[in-house]
């Protein structure tokens, strides 16, 4: 009986431990949503007609330098696809014209300079 106890006590504190590093770094620093992919954070923020994507790595700007992708926007049964391209040192711009309602699904392909890429999926709320 004891040795069940110890052993609950000890996944209890083993989860509660890795909840805090999971959410370390996941806070949106300019409004946006944020994900994370690939030991990485992106967050989405949409204003005025404009999609950006900010990358940053344990709170660190990540490099997009020589960065592309592509944003796949799904409105309801309306699909819009936007190129993405390098804009500072840790920033992805749509380029065109975003809208992004309430309930849109969001997916940024992005392709690293150092050729390997990620998926990142948001969901506009």
């Amino acid at each position: 009986m004891m040795r069940k106890i110890l052993a609950l006590a000890t996944m209890a504190i083993a989860l509660t431990a890795t909840g805090h590093v999971l959410a370390h770094g996941a806070k949106a620093n300019h409004g946006g949503i944020v994900q994370s992919a690939n030991d990485l954070n992106f967050e989405l923020v949409a204003k005025d007609g404009k999609a950006t994507i900010y990358v940053e790595d344990h709170d660190e700007a990540f490099s997009t330098t020589g960065a592309t992708g592509k944003l796949t926007i799904l409105n309801g049964a309306e699909k819009t696809e936007v190129s993405l391209e390098a804009a500072g040192k840790n920033l992805l711009v749509a380029k065109g014209e975003v809208k992004l309602s309430k309930g849109a699904k969001v997916v940024a392909a992005i392709n690293f300079a150092d050729k390997s890429s990620v998926n990142v999926r948001f969901a506009i709320k």
